[in-house]
């Protein structure tokens, strides 16, 4: 994957398919009939480039993207103060400690919280 790609006839969502948050979202979407374009970030690894234009669309830091309260973040890494380089490292080699799930369409970009974030978009 290069840079991201988005249409205004389906929503992008980026997610962690053993996030209960993530499982929510999609059956919501699809109860609503939204056309959903699934992108498991486990499976589909980020791009540096994607990470940081994910995080200027969601007018984020890239260090903003790291859920530092998730078990799986705790369990491997102290609070750190990092350079964006390395957020973003961290991020390609543990997807799952990434705040999300995150929704695109077009030019609209959320972060979902709660499954009718989606709506948003």
């Amino acid at each position: 994957m290069g840079g991201i790609a988005t249409s205004n006839r389906q929503i992008t969502l980026y997610y962690d398919a053993n996030s209960s948050i993530a499982k929510q979202t999609l059956a919501f979407a699809k109860a609503e009939g939204l056309p959903i374009l699934e992108i498991d970030i486990l499976k589909t690894p980020f791009t540096g480039t994607q990470i940081v234009e994910l995080a200027n669309r969601l007018k984020l830091e890239v260090k903003d993207f790291i859920n530092q309260e998730l078990p799986a973040y705790i369990s491997k890494f102290d609070p750190h103060k990092l350079s964006t380089d390395d957020w973003i490292k961290m991020i390609q080699n543990n997807p799952e400690i990434m705040k999300q799930p995150i929704a695109l369409r077009g030019d609209k970009t959320v972060l979902v919280e709660t499954p009718t974030d989606i709506l948003k978009i």
